[in-house]
């Protein structure tokens, strides 16, 4: 029987150094006889190299003439994609021993389950997790502990982080695309959280899939008034399409 494949589609910019690091952890914590994947890498305009390098390494990427921003990217590249399930991924994250199989088990542990996403050491929310460590390699490490693959470390929620967020084409194919009005980024993933489970589906967090995030890597360079002003801009776009405050969803 064929085993279900995975599409990993991954939006960066300017961000070579993180993008690097993040396939190398894919490839060597993914085991692709047991969760077979692909990546996909959509270039929002770099000027750092990435499209060479991707090139090099032979992975599928789609290269864009300017940044496009976070959801119009992302909607690029699950257009391209072949898997029988999604997943979008931020370029600052670390995959570690595990995390693929078991947001794999948690998308199919029980019926309508239509997004899962991981915990973290950086995230808003309940997703947010505390291990200390000093290095990426002692996070591993941890990681490697934390995700022993079990049902009862997996639990309902109202709201995922859009750091890693996995989901079955089905559920694209009834849902859609990401809303392209928060572009550059910030509150589509609430959004897409609330389509979700307006079309019947739950959320479930894994509590078995320990990822490392950097952290606002996409809009570390933004001047911090001008990200205040996007924040705040995008929650009140929220509000005046659905009716609700998106922050009713942090706590989980």
């Amino acid at each position: 029987m064929t085993k279900p494949m995975t599409s990993i589609i991954v939006p960066t910019y300017n961000g070579l150094g993180l993008l690097q690091r993040l396939v190398q952890s894919i490839r060597e914590h993914t085991n692709a006889a047991e969760t077979p994947y692909e990546l996909i890498i959509v270039d929002n305009g770099s000027q750092d190299g990435t499209a060479q390098w991707c090139i090099n390494e032979r992975l599928t990427f789609l290269s864009l003439g300017s940044n496009e921003g976070f959801p119009a990217a992302c909607n690029k590249g699950l257009r391209l994609a072949a898997g029988d399930r999604l997943m979008l991924l931020n370029n600052d994250i670390v995959a570690t021993p595990n995390w693929l199989a078991n947001l794999s088990e948690g998308l199919v542990q029980e019926p309508g389950i239509g997004l899962v996403g991981p915990v973290t050491n950086y995230a808003s929310g309940i997703q947010q997790v505390d291990y200390p460590f000093e290095t990426l390699e002692q996070f591993v490490n941890i990681a490697r502990e934390v995700n022993k693959p079990s049902r009862l470390k997996r639990e309902r929620v109202m709201r995922l982080v859009g750091l890693c967020l996995l989901f079955t084409r089905e559920v694209y194919e009834r849902v859609g695309d990401l809303d392209e009005r928060f572009s550059p980024g910030h509150y589509e993933d609430d959004d897409l959280c609330l389509r979700i489970r307006m079309h019947g589906y739950g959320l479930l967090l894994c509590r078995d899939a320990l990822v490392y995030h950097e952290g606002s890597a996409s809009f570390r360079h933004t001047d911090q008034d001008a990200l205040s002003q996007l924040l705040a801009a995008n929650r009140q776009k929220f509000i005046d399409k659905w009716g609700i405050d998106p922050n009713t969803f942090v706590s989980g």
